[in-house]
């Protein structure tokens, strides 16, 4: 686990105490939940482009793969 993951952790087990004792706003929860979220909507459409990019490669890679098969078949065949 790397540092900033285990920084997160401690906090988020502090927070969690804090909670247990009523002493954490419900208004600076549901800012941190609407945080989350947008940062995970963030990461989700990066995800998403990287994904659509890399089947888009995969796609010509395999159109490459084709057309040199089919070349070397026809002129095996000559």
């Amino acid at each position: 686990m790397g540092i900033v993951q285990k920084i997160t952790e401690w906090l988020l087990e502090k927070e969690e105490e804090a909670a247990k004792s009523c002493a954490v706003p419900m208004q600076e929860i549901e800012f941190q939940i609407a945080k989350a979220e947008a940062e995970k909507e963030k990461l989700q459409k990066r995800y998403d482009e990287a994904m659509s990019e890399l089947n888009h490669v995969l796609e010509r890679l395999e159109k490459i793969k084709n057309i040199e098969t089919l070349r070397c078949q026809s002129e095996a065949k000559k």
